[in-house]
Parts: C-alpha cells; sequence; structure tokens
C-alpha cells in the first residue's frame, strides 16, 4: 500500500465515475457492517465486539505487511503520535456506534450519525480558523434541526443512546480533522495500523476488567437455543470487512473530487433503512424521514458549497 493524501481527485470522467461507484461500494459494506453490529448485538455484548472490530483489523495489516516483508516494529516506528491519536478517535467513535446500535433502530442511529458534516464545518471554523460562508452556516443550521427533529429530546421518544451517536459524529470529525492535518505523511499500511492498533490497546485492558468483574455485564449474551455458528463468523469477518470499506473509500477520493462525492454518503442511509426493514422489521417513522431530509438538504448544502473552491 502506498501513501494516500486525503484530498479530492482531479482525474477525467472514468476516473470520476471509478471513484464513484468505489465510494458506493464501501457504503454499501459499511452500512451492512452496521446491521451485523447489530445482530451480534444480540449475542455479544457491545465490548466483545468492538474489540474484534479493531484485533481482528490489526491481525489482517500484519499478515499484510509479513508479504511486504515488513516487520511490525518497522509499523509501530512509523506510527507517530498524532497519527496513533488519529486511530484512537476512530476507534473510540466506533466504540460508541457500536453502544448505540445495540438500543436504536438502525436508520435512527444512522441519521443522527450524518450531522458529522455539520459538527466538521463548526470545528473547521474553530481549529482550523477556515472562513465559512452564509452557505455553510444555513447548511449547520439546517443539519441541527434534523437531528432535533430526530431525537425529539424532552419528548417519551427519546432515548439516551442517541447522545452516543452524536458523541460518535462529532468524536469522526475530529477523526476527520486530524486526518487533514497528517495528510500524506504516512503510509496507508501505517495508517491502517495504526487505528487497529489503537482500538486494540483501548479496549483490552477494559474487556480484561469487565470479565473479571462483570462490570457491563457478560461479554458473551448466552443463550442455550441459539447457534453461535454464524455470530462467531460475523465477529471474525467484522475488521476485515470495515477494513476493506475503509480502503475502497480512500481509493474513491484518490479518483472523483469531494464535493461529488459527498452526497453519495447519503447511500448509506438508503441501504441502512431497506436493512432495517428486511432483518429487523424497522420502520422509520415521519419524523425521522423529515430530519433525514433535513440532514440531506444540508448535504448538499455544503456539497454545493464545496463546488467553486474545488475548482478554483
Amino acid at each position: 500500500m502506498t501513501s494516500v493524501t486525503i484530498r479530492g481527485g482531479t482525474g477525467g470522467s472514468d476516473s470520476v465515475l471509478h471513484g464513484v461507484l468505489l465510494m458506493v461500494f464501501g457504503l454499501l459494506i459499511l452500512s451492512s457492517t452496521d446491521g451485523v453490529v447489530k445482530y451480534l448485538s444480540e449475542f455479544f455484548s457491545p465490548l466483545t465486539i468492538s474489540f474484534f472490530r479493531f484485533s481482528v483489523q490489526l491481525f489482517i495489516i500484519l499478515v499484510i505487511a509479513l508479504f511486504q516483508k515488513r516487520s511490525w516494529y518497522s509499523l509501530l516506528k512509523e506510527t507517530t503520535l498524532p497519527l496513533f491519536c488519529r486511530g484512537l478517535l476512530l476507534a473510540l467513535g466506533s466504540v460508541f456506534v457500536v453502544f448505540a446500535l445495540k438500543f436504536l433502530p438502525l436508520t435512527d442511529a444512522l441519521a443522527i450519525f450524518f450531522v458529522q458534516p455539520v459538527i466538521l464545518v463548526v470545528l473547521s471554523a474553530v481549529l482550523l480558523k477556515e472562513r465559512v460562508g452564509p452557505k455553510r452556516w444555513l447548511a449547520v443550521l439546517i443539519g441541527f434541526a434534523g437531528v432535533v427533529v430526530i431525537m425529539r429530546p424532552g419528548t417519551g421518544v427519546f432515548h439516551p443512546a442517541s447522545l452516543l451517536m452524536l458523541a460518535a459524529a462529532f468524536t469522526f470529525a475530529c477523526y476527520l480533522i486530524l486526518t487533514r492535518k497528517l495528510s500524506g505523511q504516512a503510509s496507508q499500511l501505517a495508517i491502517q495500523f495504526a487505528t487497529g492498533f489503537a482500538g486494540t490497546i483501548l479496549i483490552l485492558p477494559i474487556i480484561i476488567y469487565a470479565g473479571l468483574s462483570g462490570f457491563g455485564g457478560d461479554l458473551i449474551i448466552a443463550d442455550q437455543t441459539a447457534s453461535f455458528t454464524l455470530p462467531v463468523l460475523f465477529l471474525f469477518c467484522l475488521g476485515g470487512a470495515g477494513l476493506f470499506a475503509h480502503v475502497l473509500l480512500v481509493k474513491a477520493f484518490e479518483r472523483a473530487p469531494a464535493s461529488v462525492l459527498a452526497p453519495i454518503n447519503y447511500v448509506e442511509i438508503i441501504s441502512a433503512t431497506i436493512i432495517g426493514y428486511l432483518v429487523f422489521n424497522e420502520i422509520p417513522d415521519e419524523f425521522v424521514w423529515l430530519g433525514v431530509g433535513l440532514l440531506i438538504c444540508s448535504g448538499l448544502i455544503l456539497a454545493h458549497a464545496e463546488r467553486k473552491p474545488s475548482r478554483t
């Protein structure tokens, strides 16, 4: 794997089409893994699921490094503190998502998470001192309204797990801010190693403590009537699927401009809604659809605001 700079691609029409297709496939895999996580929450604790998500990824990266004749020590040396913190942010956000999906419908959870581009705009203005025009601030207000409509705080339908998805969106926005800062400073192999390593280091002490003390409940939710063959298979495949999806997304941004790919993100909500309906019999209510519509409008405004700078 080669070093990758995270910025929109500038290739021809074929390159852009390839980028769009890679983006769609990557998002479909990610929404499928979210469905798998929700399914696995019936058999394993969120801590167990999160641990396997990152430890399996770490194992896969070490195997790939072996074939590329790179030692784990060389990857560890390439993992600087900022790169480790970047992986830690992604791991922490993923843990929030896993815990939230245990309690929230798939579409609701993913819709709340899509406030992340709005948070990114605010953080870019505050931390990176980027100039944020009126279009972006309008998108921030519309996106915020969409999340409020979906969560409906102060009503009987509000679930505290919604706050976990908000925390995940904030964490992931911070992860993207750090990604901008570290753009092109490490190989893709080292980036994925840092993510798997940070996630494993973050969760391993917690899961050991939980296993010894019973903190957070059972690590395996035993059910004598259920077969664990399929859940265990899914548990081991989760890390590989997540790794593959993120590689596809990185490749997509190498081939197509960010302003073209940004609206495609909402494919994930559509696919998650279909999975939620077919697998979990979840039907979003009219407030969720209204909130999703507002978030999509917010995202489209942000994408349109990005087009002029990218052309320049």
